[in-house]
């Protein structure tokens, strides 16, 4: 084994637990990710710790909870002086580079990235990173994404972009979809890879909402022929909808729009896989693989139907929280483990750094989930800047609201979350020690103020732009041209002849 191996983090956005073949979902196709999980550890209860793109990522990176980072929002900085997963790996000598999403204030956060190649979706990322810049340079515009994302389009939007609930083909070429885009910088950063020392996280933006694969993956699945995942409800429970009443109404959901997001859902999670087994392929091409510590893990889930709910911004419920985490450590190939211990993604700094040999900062969180293959009694989870907090164990699960009240869940004969048994006096005892738990966790009851600092210091680099040299501007500029122009989103329909004109692409 090398002495220091290479790491490859593997971070998609939005990718529910069980939308892999690895985790036992029939219908999704993903060779090469369920690949990874055969030659690794394939965790079956690992937890976010806030179900929210931002907050979520700087917990990984610093193996703290959000209430200890401070970044509440997808609008905060980590603090100076914070230990990160690449600012230790830099100093023990590692080259440490970032591609794809990130979604940090500002966008090129200094987190100890030496090379940051970015390709963001929301807020002021899209006017300042490599990816958008390279689009206007190609005179196009993602309008799917537009429309989706940036609510002076979105309240404009065309119907069908509604009627579909935003799932619709992309008004991008494959080779210009963000997905490609950032899996071929990648490689362009795998390519220069000689023996260890090496950290690249890759962020893809997808499988994150709007569900937009391009042509010709958005053919790969037939909407009707999927099962619906578990927890799917004819109508809204109403403690739901008190809490909020969804992005897209979910009241109004039906389970033809469902299945129709959920094909596009899957198409974006194989065109990534396709794209992983690419990087999968370099690896063991350059010698590297074997020795490699392999990640494939998400920030958050998506309700995707769960309680007639779409997206995110409700209860912590499980498909919401629960994540993805296959690790291939070094030396670990065929051997298909896999954990049903209960662990966080506040444990994967600590996990990684451990396995490079590097020694894990007293300030981390976090656990080395090699080092403690029994993981946690408790997962915790916050959202909302102190409007709900979570405490899970293996057979129950407990949400406090600021607003609702709390729920409790039994999960053994509950595991879809449907029947609050808060006021069951058989569970005082056991909701009371729930409570308590969470208590010594954090004290919940007067959360910390966002921190936000725009003129934190961001990475070095020629394609790093200056905060003040008009580029939001002209960029805000040339999509409001652009969204003038005439132009139509495609509701592309499922036919036999879409199936067979998609056949040989991905996996079908």
């Amino acid at each position: 084994m090398t002495e220091r191996p290479n790491v490859l983090i593997l971070h998609a956005d939005q990718h529910r637990w069980d939308c892999l073949g690895a985790y036992g979902n029939p219908d999704l196709q993903s060779p090469h990710i369920d690949a990874l999980a055969a030659d690794g550890v394939r965790y079956e209860n690992h937890f976010c710790s806030f179900p929210v793109c931002t907050p979520s990522r700087y917990s990984l990176l610093t193996g703290l909870y959000v209430h200890q980072h401070l970044g509440w929002t997808n609008r905060s900085t980590l603090p100076a002086g914070v230990d990160t997963l690449p600012r230790v790996l830099r100093e023990a000598g590692y080259r440490t580079a970032a591609v794809g999403k990130m979604h940090f204030s500002p966008t090129y956060l200094d987190v100890g990235f030496e090379q940051m190649i970015l390709a963001e979706q929301d807020g002021p990322g899209r006017y300042d990173d490599d990816y958008h810049r390279w689009l206007r340079e190609e005179g196009l515009c993602d309008r799917v994404d537009l429309v989706d994302q940036v609510r002076e389009y979105r309240q404009n939007a065309p119907q069908v972009y509604w009627d579909t609930v935003g799932a619709l083909e992309s008004d991008l070429d494959e080779d210009h979809h963000s997905t490609t885009w950032i899996a071929d910088r990648a490689l362009e950063e795998m390519e220069s890879w000689e023996g260890g020392g090496h950290l690249l996280m890759v962020g893809f933006i997808k499988p994150h909402h709007p569900f937009d694969p391009p042509a010709p993956w958005s053919r790969v699945y037939d909407p009707d022929a999927l099962s619906v995942l578990p927890g799917w409800v004819e109508t809204c429970l109403p403690r739901d909808l008190a809490f909020h009443p969804g992005y897209f109404s979910h009241e109004d959901l039906t389970q033809s729009q469902l299945r129709r997001v959920m094909g596009y859902y899957y198409a974006t999670i194989s065109q990534i896989d396709h794209h992983v087994g690419r990087m999968l392929s370099c690896l063991k091409r350059k010698g590297l693989y074997e020795d490699a510590l392999i990640v494939y893990t998400s920030d958050h889930g998506d309700y995707l139907g769960f309680h007639h709910l779409l997206l995110k911004g409700n209860y912590m419920y499980d498909p919401l929280v629960k994540i993805p985490l296959i690790v291939k450590y070094p030396g670990q190939a065929g051997s298909g483990e896999r954990s049903e211990a209960l662990s966080s993604n506040i444990d994967l700094a600590p996990t990684l750094l451990r396995s490079a040999g590097c020694s894990v900062p007293a300030a981390m969180r976090g656990l080395d989930l090699l080092g403690c293959p029994e993981g946690r009694e408790w997962v915790f989870a916050e959202a909302g800047r102190g409007r709900q907090y979570m405490a899970r164990t293996q057979t129950r699960k407990l949400l406090l609201t600021r607003d609702q009240g709390p729920l409790f869940f039994d999960l053994e004969r509950d595991p879809l979350e449907l029947r609050d048994v808060s006021g069951n006096p058989a569970y005082r005892d056991e909701i009371e020690a729930h409570r308590q738990a969470l208590a010594q966790w954090a004290l919940f009851d007067s959360p910390s103020q966002v921190h936000l600092d725009r003129g934190a210091p961001v990475a070095r680099g020629d394609n790093v732009p200056r905060a003040d040299d008009g580029h939001v501007e002209r960029g805000m500029a040339y999509y409001r041209q652009e969204m003038d122009k005439p132009y139509t989103l495609s509701s592309q329909q499922w036919t036999s002849d879409r199936r067979r004109d998609c056949e040989g692409v991905g996996h079908v």
